[in-house]
C-alpha cells in the first residue's frame, strides 16, 4: 500500500508531554513522557509532527520507544514491536495502532521503527518506503535486543509483533525465523494477512490519480512459508477490504480450539488518530477516520491457552486509524494471552 500523506511544515508545533516521573530511569536515552512525546492531536496528525521518525537511535537509525513512566524496578511488561506498512512511517504507525495511549494502564513497552529504503510496490507500482530483508531484518533484531537489555529479558511477560499491511506481511515472514521464533509469543496482523486467508476484494488498493477506484484484479496478502513455530494470532481488518471472513481457521485447528464464538461488538464513539489524507476517496482503501463498530470472534479452549481471534471493523477500509476502544480490546487480548518465550531465554 501507499500512504504518502501531505506533510506541510507547521510552525511552532507543541509536543504533548509531561515531565518524567521519579520512578523509571530513562531507557535507551528516552526521557519518558505521558502523554507520549510527539503525540499528534487533531490537525497536527496531518502535519509535520506525524513525519517524525523517532525519539531515540540505535545503529544510526531513529525509532520510537514508549514505555510506562511509573515503571518499577523488575516490573513485568508486555513488549510490542509495531511495524508500519509500505509507504508509511514510524509515527504514522504509532498513531494508526496507538498502543502508546495504553502504556501505563497495561504496562506496555512499544518500539516503532521506520523502514530504511524504498522499493517498487508490485508490477508497475510506485516506489514506496517498505520493509526489505537485507535492509531491515537486522535492524528489527537490534531494536529487540536493545529492549530486552534495557528492560530486562526476565521482565518481558510477552512479546508481540504488530504489523499493518506490508508490516503484517513482514511480521508473518519473520515470526518463525531463527532469531524471532524463540522470542515472539504472538502476532497481531493489522490488515496484513490472515493464517487461513481472508480473500481481498478484487478492487483493493489506493484510488488512481483522478480519484477513481483501481482496476479490479485478484489480490491477496501472502502468508509466507508455512509457520513452523508456536504463537498466538489475531487478525484485524476493515470490512471493506475483504470479500468475507472465513468461519474456520487452520491456526485454530492446529491448537484444537473450539468453534469460534462472537463476543459483544465493540462500539467506538471516537475516531482514530490518522487516515490517508491524500486519498480518502475510495472506501476499500479507507475514508476519513471516524467512529465505528467492530465485530470480535475468538476461538476458545485452545491448547496451551493460545489465543486465536479475528476482528472486523465494519464499514472501514485499509487506512483508517484504529479507534480507541477497539485498540484497547486488542491490547486486552494481547495482555491476557500466554507469553514468556523471551524470559525463558529464547
Amino acid at each position: 500500500m501507499n500512504l504518502k500523506t501531505t506533510l506541510p511544515v507547521l510552525a511552532g508545533l507543541a509536543l504533548i508531554s509531561l515531565a518524567p516521573t521519579a520512578f523509571a530511569a530513562d531507557k535507551a536515552g528516552v526521557a519518558c513522557t505521558t502523554p507520549p512525546a510527539m503525540h499528534c492531536s487533531g490537525a497536527d496528525c496531518q502535519g509535520a509532527l506525524i513525519g517524525e521518525t523517532g525519539n531515540t537511535t540505535v545503529g544510526g537509525r531513529k525509532f520510537f520507544l514508549d514505555y510506562p513512566c511509573d515503571l518499577k524496578p523488575d516490573e513485568k511488561v508486555v513488549f510490542i514491536l509495531n511495524i508500519h506498512g509500505a509507504g508509511s512511517i514510524g509515527n504514522w504507525q504509532r498513531h494508526y495502532f496507538p498502543a502508546m495511549d495504553y502504556k501505563e494502564k497495561y504496562r506496555l513497552v512499544i518500539a516503532t521503527p521506520t523502514a530504511a529504503t524504498t522499493a517498487t510496490m508490485g508490477p508497475g507500482g510506485p516506489d514506496v518506503r517498505m520493509w526489505q530483508p537485507a535492509a531491515d531484518d537486522a535492524h528489527l533484531q537490534t531494536i529487540t535486543d536493545l529492549v530486552l537489555e534495557q528492560f530486562g529479558r526476565q521482565n518481558i511477560k510477552s512479546f508481540w509483533l504488530a504489523g499493518h499491511s506490508q508490516g503484517g506481511m513482514t511480521s508473518h515472514r519473520i515470526v518463525c525465523s531463527d532469531y524471532f521464533k524463540g522470542k515472539v509469543d504472538g502476532l497481531l496482523s493489522l490488515s496484513g494477512g490472515r493464517i487461513g486467508q481472508a480473500p481481498i476484494v478484487p478492487g483493493f488498493g489506493p484510488p488512481q490519480a483522478d480519484g477513481t477506484p483501481p482496476p479490479a484484479r485478484p489480490r491477496s496478502f501472502g502468508e509466507g512459508p508455512p509457520q513452523a513455530c508456536d504463537f498466538s494470532h489475531i487478525y484485524e481488518t476493515g470490512e471493506r477490504e475483504i470479500v468475507s471472513l472465513p468461519e474456520t481457521s487452520p491456526w485454530a485447528a492446529k491448537y484444537a480450539c473450539a468453534p469460534r464464538v462472537r463476543r459483544p461488538d465493540v462500539i467506538d464513539e471516537k475516531a482514530g488518530w490518522v487516515y490517508d489524507t491524500a486519498r480518502s476517496t475510495y472506501p476499500v482503501w479507507g475514508l476519513k477516520a471516524r467512529p465505528g463498530t467492530a465485530q470480535v470472534f475468538v476461538y476458545p479452549k485452545c491448547q496451551d491457552d493460545r489465543l486465536v481471534a479475528d476482528v472486523v471493523r465494519l464499514d472501514k477500509g485499509h487506512t483508517e486509524g484504529l479507534e480507541p476502544k477497539i485498540t484497547e480490546e486488542l491490547i486486552q487480548m494481547i495482555v491476557a494471552a500466554p507469553g514468556g518465550k523471551a524470559a525463558r531465554g529464547g
